[in-house]
């Protein structure tokens, strides 16, 4: 039997990094646009616009106070922010001081931070004004060595191209014990020697989304965050012509791939907006041209709604990557996408883990597959292997344990060597998913390992028979989680979050047998329950795990 793990079938896209500067930090690339395209505008935040040429030197002055405060190579600098140009800036000037960021999520209260900043010993965190109150609190076991502060009005432009989010307009607070960002961009850049940054440096303790266990810091490279970055721009073609629109969180590893490093990296512009809505983010797309966009579908859909009922114009996107979290890219919403913008392309954007600077797939323009995560990048090597014994590798059709081997590979969970030693193991890392490849060699992704339902001896990937669900009218959204059951072992239950039309008219049995016609029996669910939201993480991943010990706590009363 034919087996797929390596990326020969990828293409035309090549391996080579194609930039300025070589193979070298993505704040490198910034450096070499800001000679080569001084004037550009690099970021675009509700119409403010920053050169590539005023970005270089406003990371360069952060670099320099970093290191005049006697901040050393491998330290680490903690962001925690909405999305704003000052996450950028920071990013991109610590990384310029060889310092290693943590991003922490917006959503986060003191006890996170305490448990983040803690494990990764940080001693420098940068936030948002509104959200000192939870680092104010955090710093009485984190013991920060600096708090820098920043507010959404240090960047706001006068006369918004679209409309501000209410929580940008509020007033400015201020906190005397702190450090304003703001005097450390206004200062002139300090004469300091910035270090000699390698490749295999650490630039990123990005943290798991936590949804099988408790965060770990995994720990990745310049090295790493290239060949992500170059790899996902070659695959959808960016270019310094583009206008990269996202309004996913900077934090997170996607978000950041998409909304700072392949715009840096390829010499396009940043369109940043501070968090989602639909209204205004077709606008931003009808007034500034934006001619690619990445989100989730449950971004998409809302987006295409307002189209249809106001003066928008979509017809600038070419491309738009998606990521199926809650809700899933389906053929009708891939052409309704292309009648609305035009011809434009909808896919989805990848398959990835914090673990790898996420994207170690592709889906390409001229042939992607609906249902997909499509294929792995040139130099990346997946092999589907059988979840008893990983010696066996898996053909096509065949379900199993998704195992990576790539130079996106990350170093290691910061402190957890017991950890590390568990998913990394011979270069490959285990990453707990399961997944299968067609006929063709494109990837399918059918949830995590620890999450499978395992019934009447077959196993049951949730995100299948959520996918299932998803396929009749009333229903919203849906999660899938096992609980026991006295013969099969354990059988499935669906929390389903109805549309609201069918509110009332649509009951759980309605839904059970129309299930039992749809999937084969093992697969339906024999409970359902009806929420009014599904528990998700910060990006929208579904949080099963809550909802098992939500089931838990039910069944012990």
């Amino acid at each position: 039997m034919e087996k797929f793990h390596s990326s020969d079938w990828a293409g035309d896209v090549s391996l080579e990094i194609n930039s300025h500067v070589g193979k070298k930090p993505i704040f490198e690339c910034l450096r070499s646009h800001s000679e080569v395209y001084p004037n550009k505008p690099a970021i675009n935040f509700y119409g403010l616009e920053i050169s590539y040429k005023m970005l270089n030197t406003l990371t360069d002055r952060f670099a320099s106070y970093l290191i005049s405060e006697g901040l050393k190579k491998g330290d680490r600098v903690a962001l925690y922010m909405q999305n704003c140009p000052q996450y950028i800036i920071c990013q991109l000037g610590a990384h310029k001081a060889g310092a290693i960021v943590v991003p922490c999520g917006p959503m986060f209260k003191s006890w996170e931070l305490e448990e983040e900043l803690g494990q990764t010993h940080t001693k420098t965190i940068v936030c948002q004004d509104e959200l000192y109150s939870h680092v104010k609190d955090a710093n009485i076991k984190c013991k920060f060595d600096r708090i820098i502060v920043t507010g959404f009005s240090d960047f706001l432009p006068d006369k918004p191209v679209f409309p501000f989010h209410e929580s940008m307009t509020r007033p400015r607070l201020r906190f005397p014990e702190t450090i304003e960002l703001s005097s450390i961009l206004d200062d002139p850049m300090q004469d300091c020697l910035l270090p000699n940054v390698c490749m295999d440096d650490p630039c990123l303790l990005q943290f798991t989304s936590g949804t099988t266990g408790l965060p770990k810091a995994a720990i990745l490279t310049h090295a790493n965050q290239l060949y992500k970055t170059s790899a996902m721009a070659m695959a959808y073609d960016c270019g310094h012509k583009d206008l990269m629109l996202t309004a996913m969180p900077t934090y997170h590893i996607a978000g950041m791939l998409f909304g700072l490093t392949i715009p840096i990296y390829s010499g396009g512009t940043a369109v940043i907006m501070s968090r989602f809505d639909p209204v205004v983010t077709a606008l931003a797309i009808t007034k500034l041209k934006c001619s690619k966009m990445y989100g989730t579908v449950s971004m998409y859909v809302p987006t295409m709604k307002i189209s249809e009922t106001q003066s928008i114009d979509l017809t600038s996107l070419r491309v738009s990557m998606a990521t199926s979290f809650g809700l899933f890219l389906t053929e009708d919403i891939v052409q309704s996408w292309r009648k609305i913008t035009n011809g434009g392309v909808i896919v989805e954007a990848a398959y990835g883990l914090s673990e790898t600077h996420t994207g170690d797939t592709f889906s390409p323009l001229d042939k992607p597959r609906v249902g997909s995560v499509g294929i792995p990048h040139i130099g990346t090597n997946i092999k589907i292997v059988d979840f008893d014994d990983p010696n066996i590798e898996l053909g096509p059709q065949q379900v199993g344990e998704i195992t990576i081997k790539s130079p996106g590979v990350f170093k290691g969970y910061w402190g957890r060597e017991e950890a590390t030693r568990e998913v990394l193991r011979d270069g490959w890392l285990y990453t707990g998913d399961m997944g299968k490849f067609d006929q063709d060699g494109y990837l399918y992704f059918l949830g995590r390992k620890k999450e499978m339902i395992k019934t009447s001896g077959y196993t049951i990937a949730p995100e299948e028979v959520e996918g299932f669900l998803m396929r009749h009218p009333a229903v919203n959204e849906a999660a899938c989680i096992p609980i026991p059951h006295p013969v099969r072992g354990e059988s499935v239950k669906a929390f389903i979050v109805l549309k609201k039309e069918y509110s009332s008219t649509v009951s759980e049995k309605t839904l059970i047998d129309w299930a039992k016609g749809k999937m084969a029996d093992y697969k339906c669910p024999s409970v359902i329950e009806f929420l009014p939201e599904i528990p998700k993480n910060a990006t929208g991943k579904i949080l099963r795990r809550i909802l098992k010990e939500q089931e838990m706590k039910k069944r012990k009363a």
